[in-house]
């Protein structure tokens, strides 16, 4: 046997007792170093081993590493003769001392997920891999929230075979979030450079690139704390403000550039030149507003000779803002860069001009460009500036002038409208929200006559804002908040950030027992930012006395003890001992958020008949959708408490807070939101899995219902009884599809046209109501979004607006570039506004098929992920194929085919379509609120 193969055997020997080493990297950090090394000790898998590697601090730390070995013998400590400055050189020995046949990497102030290792053990040996990565949550411990890290890369469970398979992995440049095998990094020489910072990108653009395969994990394996005590001090990550961590940004991405060359995948260096452009020159790029000239001078200086080399396909793949602000840059004109700096992240900012030449081009600048370059790099034609509708248009509203007196701020304001949209016809009112509350202070004022000029039009106006006029509630407020411009346009909304110089001074206003503190956001597009902290005792317990904060803690528990869920039970429990109101009716949809749905049309009814009631309407929102004299009060809030407790009738389209018990003499109707398509209730997986306490729960809130509405029968079959109702049935149809079935009234013609002014359709253009539902455990995320919207205006644009209305659980926001001809819907609470307005619907899973049928009009069906929706997720209760009034469609593609002829569309579908009416529609006769009236209100002994 060679002295060779005798050493091999050696290593090998010595890694059998253990699968994992976890190296900790910890450098002045005696603090946190426990919880980190804790987070690997505590691990699911149990045979690991930590190695700590102390970059020769000068604290406290070598004694916690004793310490922590001495407790657990599978940690083992080293300490480096010097302090290397990075992070390189600490991790660089701990994988000479590494063990195990896997390796990890953790710093000192982060941790590991109590199953990070088992399960990218799991992952590596059932995939053979070279390694494993995974999500990492960034917690913000300021604040205690927490976010994802690129969460587009970890969706789902894969295998890359090659990161020319998947280039957008030079994204996951982190090392801490991966399992390595010890060979590999041993077979590859991987090592991390140790006299630059950001030494994970080449580790990792190495192994990216050097591996067979890589698996991927859809789960996070690693938590990053971003401290919020400026005492910690900020991480290597987060100091961006350093221009030699610029420079160090630039040296690493040349080393990665040297290494794909030398290494013959020279190819790569579009896709890592991407990453570069996306995520490091991105970072500084947003921190450009708030930076003097001087750093900005420097930050070009170190940057634009690398962006010379940049590949032209990269440049063209990050957003037009972006290309702009880089152009800015590389062409010396630092002060336009930093103004354009301020869009990168919000897409209904404008620039402050835009130019337009003799063909009708449009340009970023108060000038037109000076040559082709120029033109090309600040073309925003593609923005249709002039097309865009009153929601979408970009307008850039700046604060000028702060003149404080006393809690009264004198606000001058600027608002640059390329576009034009303020000051035309159609009248346009103006106000600033502050809101700490569920109710906003709301300061309506006018513009003065605007500036207008070839560069776009500019208004000003001067503001007087009461510090002391802001509602913050009986129990005070801590917190920041940023005022909004709000315009409203034949009753559409929008609401615009207030930007701030950079420069502005801090303020300081006294408001009772608050003080505010009036100046620019430090990050982001640097808005105007109120920050309240309570003055006095308190205030002082909060930010000068340590020793007092675990009193505010225990006071802030009994706070929340005595106005909490517990004591509203409670109280509720003790109003019900008082006589119960005979006209009293509480009326809810959409648990609060706003007038609409079956309740709507129920209330319209009893109003119409006068009946001797009285309507309380709860909200949890904006109060904007409700009528002028309908009574509110707050979801949630004591008044709230008192009115259910108190009424002889409660109707919604939810469920009341499950904490209310009905008392015996108040009758609840059911309207519910909408027939059943996929598993409700028992049938659903959260419900049927669940243990018996939630199972009791549910068949408690159910059981408060005195009568149900029944759209069909095969809501009965469905819906019914998978939630195991028995009480009263009211086949009546839904009361919401009274104006559906009635859609040639003159009265619903009037409302569709009203709905078309307020969404700007232009005349001639058909309307397309986009309404997928949302995704089961990716709520939020934009995955319900699958239709590829770009491509789809691109092919009906001239035909076709597209109004999106998403799930009140999913997020939307109109592309810039798409708004001439895409609409959000999200402004109508009620559904069927944008029904009547609109030619078609297009849908997925969502039970608003059921209701658009009234209408006769063609229903499209994008079902790409249908298999995965029907197996996996949810699940359906039909077979959609089986069921459909339209086509089921897979592509943008097939869906832009299908759209160019509806009537022949309609003609295709016409049976079906009827079928599909007959089955899930027999009861809707445009008079259900009618019948639901005399059967609840009417039948029922008051």
């Amino acid at each position: 046997m060679s002295a060779a193969t005798a050493a091999d055997a050696a290593v090998a020997d010595a890694r059998t007792d253990v699968d994992v080493s976890v190296v900790v990297i910890v450098y002045n950090d005696a603090e946190r170093l426990p919880r980190a090394v804790r987070s690997v000790l505590g691990q699911s898998l149990r045979r690991l081993e930590v190695i700590i590697v102390d970059d020769c601090s000068t604290d406290a730390t070598p004694g916690a590493a004793r310490e922590l070995a001495a407790a657990d013998p599978r940690v083992r400590c080293l300490r480096l003769p010097a302090n290397s400055g990075g992070c390189g050189a600490p991790r660089n020995a701990g994988i000479d001392a590494a063990r195990a046949p896997y390796v990890m990497f953790l710093d000192s102030d982060d941790e590991l997920p109590y199953h990070s290792c088992k399960s990218l053990l799991l992952a590596a040996e059932e995939s053979g891999a070279d390694f494993v990565t995974g999500e990492v949550t960034r917690l913000f411990e300021e604040s205690g929230t927490t976010g994802l890290w690129y969460p587009e890369l970890f969706r789902d469970a894969r295998l890359v075979h090659g990161i020319r398979t998947a280039p957008e992995y030079f994204l996951d440049h982190l090392s801490t979030n991966k399992l390595y095998r010890a060979d590999f990094i041993a077979r590859h020489r991987l090592r991390f450079p140790e006299d630059v910072h950001y030494e994970d990108q080449l580790f990792s653009a190495r192994a990216l690139t050097l591996a067979r395969t890589f698996a991927v994990v859809p789960w996070p394996v690693y938590t990053w704390r971003l401290a919020g005590d400026p005492a910690a001090g900020p991480s290597i990550s987060s100091s961006r403000h350093k221009i030699q961590n610029v420079a160090d940004r630039v040296t690493v991405a040349r080393l990665v550039d040297a290494f794909l060359q030398e290494s013959g995948n020279a190819d790569l260096r579009p896709a890592k030149d991407a990453k570069f452009l996306g995520h490091d020159l991105r970072l500084h790029l947003g921190d450009l507003p708030f930076r003097d000239p001087a750093w900005t001078e420097a930050f070009a200086a170190a940057v634009t000779p690398y962006l010379d080399g940049i590949a032209t396909e990269a440049f063209t793949a990050v957003p037009r803002e972006q290309q702009i602000c880089q152009y800015l840059l590389r062409a010396g004109r630092l002060d336009e860069a930093a103004e354009c700096a301020r869009t990168l992240d919000r897409p209904l900012l404008a620039p402050r001009h835009a130019v337009r030449d003799a063909t009708g081009r449009t340009y970023w600048g108060s000038t037109l460009p000076e040559d082709e370059r120029a033109a090309a790099a600040l073309d925003i034609s593609a923005w249709r500036l002039d097309d865009q509708p009153f929601a979408t248009v970009p307008l850039r509203h700046e604060v000028t002038r702060l003149d404080p007196a006393g809690p009264i701020l004198r606000v001058s304001l600027r608002t640059y409208d390329p576009a034009r949209l303020l000051g035309g016809t159609v009248p346009v009112s103006a106000e600033l929200r502050v809101a700490t509350t569920a109710q906003p202070l709301t300061v309506p004022f006018r513009y003065a006559p605007a500036q207008d000029g070839p560069a776009g039009r500019v208004h000003t106006a001067e503001v007087e804002l009461d510090l002391r006029r802001v509602p913050i509630g009986p129990k005070g407020f801590r917190g920041r908040r940023h005022p909004l411009i709000l315009l409203n346009r034949l009753g559409l909304t929008r609401g615009d950030p207030l930007l701030a110089p950079a420069a502005l001074p801090a303020l300081r206003a006294r408001t009772g027992l608050h003080t505010v503190r009036v100046a620019c956001e430090g990050h982001g597009v640097g808005r105007l930012e109120l920050t309240w902290e309570r003055a006095g005792v308190l205030g002082r317990a909060e930010t000068v006395a340590p020793g007092l904060k675990p009193v505010r803690r225990r006071l802030n528990r009994l706070t929340r003890r005595v106005t909490g869920p517990r004591a509203k039970a409670l109280t509720y429990h003790e109003l019900q001992k008082l006589p119960i109101d005979d006209t009293l009716v509480v009326f809810e949809a959409l648990e609060g958020r706003g007038y609409a749905d079956s309740p709507r049309y129920i209330h319209e009814e009893l109003q119409r008949r006068r009946l001797p009631l009285r309507a309380v309407w709860s909200y949890s929102g904006s109060r904007s959708s409700y009528p002028e004299g309908v009574e509110l009060v707050r979801r949630g809030s004591w008044e709230y408490v008192r009115t259910v407790a108190r009424a002889r009738y409660w109707i919604d389209s939810h469920g009341f807070p499950v904490l209310f018990t009905k008392r015996p003499g108040t009758r609840y109707l059911q309207t519910w939101h909408g027939q059943a398509l996929k598993h409700m209730g028992f049938d659903t997986p959260e419900l049927r899995l669940a243990g018996p306490e939630r199972q009791r729960l549910h068949h408690e809130m159910v059981a408060r219902w005195d009568a149900l509405i029944a759209p069909s029968e095969e809501f009965e079959r469905t819906f019914v009884r998978a939630n195991a109702y028995a009480g009263e049935l009211l086949r009546t149809g839904l009361p919401r599809n009274d104006v559906l079935v009635r859609w040639n009234d003159p009265e619903q013609r009037d409302r569709a046209t009203a709905v078309r002014e307020r969404l700007q359709i232009p005349d001639g253009r058909k309307v397309l109501l986009y309404a997928p539902t949302f995704r089961d455990g990716a709520r939020g995320s934009g995955e319900s979004f699958r239709v590829d919207l770009a491509e789809l205006v691109r092919a009906t644009g001239k035909e076709w607006t597209i109004v999106v209305r998403p799930h009140y659980y999913e997020r939307f926001t109109v592309p810039r570039e798409l708004g001439h001809a895409l609409r959000d819907g999200r402004e109508f609470t009620d559904l069927n506004d944008l029904m009547l307005a609109s030619d078609a619907l297009l849908t997925d899973y969502s039970s608003v098929m059921f209701d658009y049928a009234n209408l006769g009009r063609p229903i499209l069906l994008y079902t790409d992920d249908y298999d995965d929706y029907r197996s996996v997720s949810r699940g359906t209760y039909y077979d959609l194929a089986d069921i459909a009034p339209g086509p089921l469609l897979a592509t943008t593609g097939e869906l832009a085919a299908a759209l160019r002829d509806p009537a022949e569309l309609s003609e295709r579908w016409a049976e079906p379509y009827a079928r599909f009416q007959t089955r899930f529609n027999p009861y809707e006769s445009g008079r259900s609120s009618k019948a639901v009236v005399d059967l609840f209100f009417e039948g029922s002994d008051r």
